[in-house]
């Protein structure tokens, strides 16, 4: 009998992170999504193995997506909200923008966190959503309706638009997202 499994790869730098302090964060994916972590610092690798008393094989993906946000630079905390399955880890690569222009993603980061991490704060507060930028990722968490909306600022930021533009998009999207949800509540019986 074979046991199902899936390797991820994260910076070295982050494993410290996804085991936790005395294993705790590491504990926790395991007993939650009922897997085995098998992490080497070294390499940084991770081996995700599906327990036995595992009823649902699609636990693999979910915790793949929870070690690659915890790679990615987003608190174990953070990463957590991906153990409701409605909600969805997005990733966006700098060097398919700038290539490997160092300077270049330097600048496009930047844009993106804003003075002070006011940007990002914006961002994260009118999408509802979790923002991390590290090393030539930007990795969004949150519902996928309210990632999508993150995701095309960002892209906004990354293109060069106007702080301003962005944030008036943003805005006009909340409107949106919450006009749904209201026509959604004051019709209950037709969903």
């Amino acid at each position: 009998m074979s046991i199902a499994s899936t390797f991820i790869k994260i910076p070295r730098e982050r494993i410290g992170v996804l085991i936790g302090l005395k294993g705790k964060v590491k504990q926790q994916i395991e007993q939650i999504l009922k897997v085995k972590l098998e992490v080497d610092s070294e390499t940084g690798g991770v081996t995700i193995l599906l327990s036995e008393d595992a009823e649902d094989p699609s636990v693999l993906f979910r915790a793949k997506e929870l070690v690659l946000a915890i790679g990615r630079g987003f608190s174990p905390e953070r990463a957590f909200q991906l153990f409701n399955e409605d909600t969805i880890l997005q990733i966006i690569d700098l060097r398919d923008i700038v290539g490997k222009s160092e300077s270049s993603m330097k600048r496009l980061k930047g844009r993106v966190i804003g003075k002070e991490g006011k940007t990002r704060r914006v961002i994260e507060e009118l999408t509802e959503t979790e923002v991390a930028v590290y090393g030539h990722t930007i990795g969004i968490i949150g519902k996928p309706e309210q990632v999508q909306i993150a995701r095309e600022a960002i892209m906004m930021f990354l293109q060069g638009s106007q702080h301003n533009t962005v944030y008036r998009f943003l805005h006009r999207k909340r409107r949106e997202l919450k006009r749904k949800m209201l026509e959604i509540w004051e019709k209950p019986g037709e969903i």
